[in-house]
């Protein structure tokens, strides 16, 4: 039986190396210009160039258009009856802060003790080592946002890209963003009766309490920005700063109406830009997201609608719902690993109204339009990274995507990972031939 052998970062190694643990050394930068050609290209901006070049070198974009494009000076890919595609952007993910879900309480990394950490950084905590990474660029998500969790404030956020050797490697951009869990009056469930002679908050008068205590954070970090610079600085007050001056956003986890129109009303009253992430109930108020400029994230469409008297199909036809209000939105997956489904969960929603190139769109463009990188990334064009990739198929079907090549920033990655590892070591010792 012939037996594969892996190129990782331009070596060869052995079919026993290949066989082992998954040890993929990042992508060494690009040392010659790049010309793709004879492929279908989605821009990522809605546009797409059938039988078309797109040629790249230093890892920016410096050509794209239809036919055979320039004839010198570049390596050639032909790429004929095949899909080109802008690298997939997967934000709000727990990706490289998780290694292990359950059980393994050393590998999990993404929150820290406390209710208000504004000044947590989960970048420092991301594990470029993770072998979930390798599993979900694989499928053609090529950058990624960490977030943390916990508390009414886990923290702040960056943007990473997903073939580096360390976390300041992997840092696209720094700080994009700060989290808050914006309080829900739904009441929690409770484990035991309540102690004897101590009188129970209602969950109103819970929530309220926190809002309280959001309203007196952000009004003295807000104070602290716009004063002179204190002899000893706060780090939780500093971190906020960001967001006074439009450094960076504010991303609030809201799925109830009634949550969203306050937390609108929140980042208003203060003067910061909000994002709405998960936005179940969004749909019932996007005059106000329109109005107020406010973009939402939705977690997942192969989902069911939290209540019984919604529409069954509401979380598929969500994108096209904000689409036709006008409302700028993005997509994220579950958790972490699941994130490989990132494409699959945009492709869901094409059956439900939106145009296959909206979907694309949704996770490319519209995404990096949210996390505030859309001059460099997200859509193919002169001047942007080229961080894109070649599918086989369409790259939305579970049945049709085959990302055959994949480019960060003009580097060429290397697409093995674990699970490819494990199938041609048990295709080896069966005797069977492995793809």
């Amino acid at each position: 039986m012939k037996r594969t052998i892996l190129s990782i970062g331009g070596l060869l190694l052995g079919t026993t190396l290949a066989f082992a643990q998954a040890n993929i050394l990042p992508a060494k930068a690009q040392s010659k210009a790049i010309i793709i050609t004879g492929a279908t290209i989605h821009v990522g901006n809605g546009q797409v160039i059938s039988n078309g070049y797109i040629a790249f070198d230093k890892g920016k974009i410096t050509a794209i258009g239809e036919g055979a494009g320039p004839a010198t000076g570049y390596e050639t890919i032909n790429a004929t009856g095949k899909q080109i595609y802008p690298g997939f952007i997967a934000p709000i993910t727990t990706l490289g802060l998780i290694e292990v879900e359950s059980g393994a309480r050393g590998t999990v990394d993404d929150e820290e003790t406390g209710e208000l950490n504004p000044h947590v950084r989960s970048i420092i905590a991301y594990n470029t080592d993770s072998k979930v990474i390798p599993t979900v660029r694989s499928n053609g998500i090529l950058l990624a946002q960490p977030v943390p969790s916990g508390g009414l404030i886990p923290g702040e956020s960056s943007v990473v890209q997903l073939d580096a050797w360390n976390w300041e490697d992997a840092a696209y951009k720094t700080d994009i963003a700060i989290h808050l869990n914006w309080p829900s009056a739904v009441p929690a469930r409770r484990r035991g009766p309540a102690a004897p002679g101590v009188q129970a908050e209602t969950p109103a008068e819970r929530a309220q309490k926190a809002i309280d205590a959001l309203t007196r954070l952000f009004t003295e970090a807000k104070a602290y920005g716009e004063g002179a610079k204190p002899a000893t600085s706060n780090l939780r007050l500093e971190a906020m700063k960001g967001l006074f001056n439009g450094s960076k956003k504010l991303f609030i986890n809201a799925d109830a109406a009634k949550q969203i129109m306050q937390a609108v009303a929140f980042a208003k009253q203060f003067g910061v830009q909000a994002v709405i992430v998960g936005g179940k109930e969004a749909y019932l108020v996007t005059e106000t997201l329109k109005e107020n400029n406010v973009p939402v994230i939705l977690r997942e469409t192969q989902t069911l609608p939290d209540k019984d008297e919604d529409d069954v199909y509401l979380p598929y036809k969500m994108p096209k719902i904000l689409q036709d209000a006008g409302v700028l939105y993005g997509l994220t997956g579950t958790g972490f690993w699941r994130q490989r489904n990132l494409p699959f969960e945009a492709g869901e929603a094409v059956g439900y109204g939106l145009s296959k190139e909206q979907a694309v769109s949704m996770i490319t463009l519209n995404n990096a339009k949210i996390l505030g990188i859309d001059k460099t990334t997200g859509s193919l064009e002169v001047g942007k990274d080229a961080t894109l990739f070649i599918s086989a198929g369409d790259a939305l079907d579970m049945i049709s995507l085959k990302v055959e090549t994949a480019f960060i920033q003009g580097r060429s990655i290397n697409l093995d990972n674990l699970h490819k590892q494990l199938y041609r070591k048990f295709s080896e010792k069966y005797g069977l031939k492995a793809d």
